[in-house]
C-alpha cells in the first residue's frame, strides 16, 4: 500500500464512522500520513483523530479506536495501533514489490549478482592470433565465462595453452576448443590508455572494426564509455552526500508520503527494473556466446536509465530525508554495483570520482 492509498483508506474509514452515526463530524478533503514520530511505530501514522476530536465533541483516543476497527479491516494494512494522545500508527502488510525485491537481491550479491552456474563444469580453450583486440577479448572472456562457473584457457594458434586464475585456482586442462577471431583493431590502442583501449575493443561486436579515435576520451554524453563511467561516479557521490545529510540506503517505497498526501504527482519509479532484472541474462549470454560486446552495451543501457534519475535522489532545498530518500538511495547503489561489477568484468576501472 502507497501512502497515497493509505490517505484514501483513513478518508474511507472516517466517512463510513460518519455514515453509520458514530462520528458527526465534516469528513476532510485530504489526511496527512507521514513516518511515525518519537513514541510512534509502523511505517506510517496520521493524526487524523487529534483533527477530527473537537468538532466530534469526543477526546482524540475514542476518536481513534473508533476508526481503528475499519482501518485493521482493510487490505494492506497488519495492524494499527493508537498512540500518545490519539496518533493512529500503521502497519502495512508485506506487499510483493518486485522493484524492491530486486534492490534487496543485488544489495545482498554485491557484485556477484548475476553470477550463476550456467557453464558449470565447462572448460573451453580461446583459441586466438597475436593481435591485441583478440587477446584483450580473450581476457574479458575468460572472466565472464568464470562468473558463470565454467573456466577458460586461452592459447595461441600453435602454441601452448596460457594458465589463467580463478578464485586462486589455477585452469590449465584443454576443453571445448573455441576460435576468437574479432575483426584486428586498425592501429595500437594503447595511446587511449587502458579502461578507453579496452573500451574502444570490446564495446563492437566482433565482426565490427573498432575505432581507435581520441573521441573514447572526451567527456561528454556522446561517449557511451563516459556515460557508464560518470554514471557510477554520480552513484558514489550521491552516497557521500546523503552520508553528510545523515541517511543511508534502505529498499522501500520511492515515493514520500508527505508529497503523496498533499496531492503532489506520485515518483514514478525510472525505467531501471528491466536493465538491472536483464544482468543476469546477459551476462550468461556473454559467457555463453563467448561477446564480451553484449556486456559493454548493456552497461551503457543501465547508465542511460540510472543518470535521469539521479536528480531525484537527495532532499532538495528545505526537504528534509525521508524514507523515500533512503529507497530511491538504495535503487541508485544498485544500480551502481551491476555498473562497477560490470566494468569489472571488462577490465576496466569503475571510479569514484569523476
Amino acid at each position: 500500500m502507497t501512502p497515497v492509498e493509505l490517505s484514501r483508506t483513513v478518508l474511507h474509514a472516517v466517512r463510513c464512522a460518519v455514515d453509520e452515526g458514530q462520528l458527526s463530524v465534516a469528513v476532510p478533503e485530504r489526511v496527512v500520513v507521514s513516518e511515525p514520530g518519537a513514541g510512534g511505530c509502523g511505517e506510517y501514522a496520521t493524526n487524523v483523530a487529534l483533527q477530527l476530536a473537537r468538532a466530534a465533541g469526543k477526546p482524540p483516543r475514542t476518536v481513534a479506536e473508533i476508526l481503528r476497527p475499519r482501518l485493521i479491516a482493510a487490505d494492506g494494512i497488519e495492524d494499527v495501533v493508537v498512540t500518545g494522545p490519539g496518533f493512529l500508527n500503521f502497519r502495512l502488510g508485506q506487499e510483493a514489490d518486485p522493484l524492491q525485491d530486486l534492490v534487496r537481491e543485488i544489495r545482498a550479491q554485491g557484485q556477484r549478482y548475476g553470477h550463476g552456474d550456467a557453464l558449470a563444469g565447462q572448460v573451453l580453450a580461446l583459441r586466438v592470433p597475436y593481435e591485441v583486440r583478440a587477446e584483450v577479448v580473450a581476457d574479458a572472456v575468460v572472466r565472464i565465462v568464470a562468473t558463470q562457473g565454467g573456466r577458460a584457457t586461452v592459447e595461441h594458434q600453435g602454441g601452448r595453452a596460457t594458465v589463467q586464475h580463478h578464485g586462486g585456482r589455477a585452469a590449465v586442462e584443454h576443453g571445448e576448443l573455441v576460435d576468437l577471431r574479432p575483426v584486428p583493431a586498425p592501429e595500437d590502442p594503447a595511446p587511449l590508455g587502458p579502461d578507453a583501449a579496452r573500451w574502444a575493443l570490446l564495446h563492437p561486436a566482433p565482426h565490427d572494426r573498432p575505432r581507435i579515435t581520441a573521441d573514447h576520451l572526451v567527456q561528454r554524453e556522446g561517449n557511451p564509455l563516459f556515460r557508464v563511467r560518470y554514471a557510477h561516479a554520480r552513484v558514489r557521490s550521491l552516497g557521500r552526500g546523503a552520508a553528510r545529510l545523515g541517511f543511508a540506503a534502505e529498499p522501500g517505497p520511492l515515493n514520500s508520503a508527505e508529497a503523496d498526501t498533499a496531492g503532489t504527482p506520485a515518483f514514478q519509479a525510472p525505467a531501471l527494473h528491466t536493465p538491472l532484472s536483464d544482468y543476469p541474462r546477459i551476462l550468461t549470454a556473454a559467457a555463453t556466446h563467448r561477446a564480451p560486446d553484449r556486456l559493454a552495451r548493456h552497461l551503457v543501457t543501465v547508465a542511460d536509465a540510472v543518470l535521469p534519475f539521479l536528480t531525484c535522489v537527495l532532499p532538495i532545498g528545505e526537504e528534509k530525508p525521508s524514507a523515500a530518500h533512503r529507497a530511491r538511495l538504495a535503487l541508485a547503489e544498485a544500480a551502481g554495483t551491476v555498473l562497477a561489477g560490470g566494468l569489472s568484468l571488462l577490465g576496466i576501472d569503475a571510479p569514484e570520482h569523476l
